[in-house]
């Protein structure tokens, strides 16, 4: 499990396993967000199951699928979950949908689009052609 931290408490993160929640949780994580369509990839687990080891481990859990960019209402869902600053992890296949869908819900809090990208290439994704 590679974790990639944009914020102080936001961090996204390539496809997670059911079995990483206890160590999300133990690390001291409170949400995880999962921006993967289900069946995007053959094996993947489903989002019912994603939440349910979540949940076991004492996450909270949503699940905002994201194909391409993020939409307008994908966004304000991320935002409205990240307002409350619960550590979260985001992720999806790569952690490139995660880390634009927080970017661009960071902007809509008044976030500078080149302290975002700044902070999602020291995660390692460079988000130079995602409209902030």
């Amino acid at each position: 499990m590679t974790l990639h931290p944009l914020s102080p408490t936001v961090s996204v993160a390539p496809q997670l396993a059911p079995d990483a929640m206890p160590a999300l949780a133990a690390a001291g994580f409170g949400r995880i967000i999962s921006n993967r369509p289900d069946g995007e990839d053959p094996g993947q687990p489903a989002a019912a199951v994603m939440a349910a080891a979540a949940r076991d481990a004492g996450l909270d859990f949503a699940s905002i699928p994201v194909s391409g960019l993020p939409g307008p209402d994908q966004v304000a869902a991320v935002a409205a979950l990240l307002a409350d600053d619960v550590p979260t992890v985001m992720f999806c296949r790569s952690g490139m949908r995660s880390a634009s869908a927080w970017a661009m819900s960071e902007r809509l809090k008044g976030g500078a689009a080149d302290e975002l990208r700044s902070a999602a290439a020291a995660a390692g994704y460079d988000l130079s052609r995602v409209p902030l």
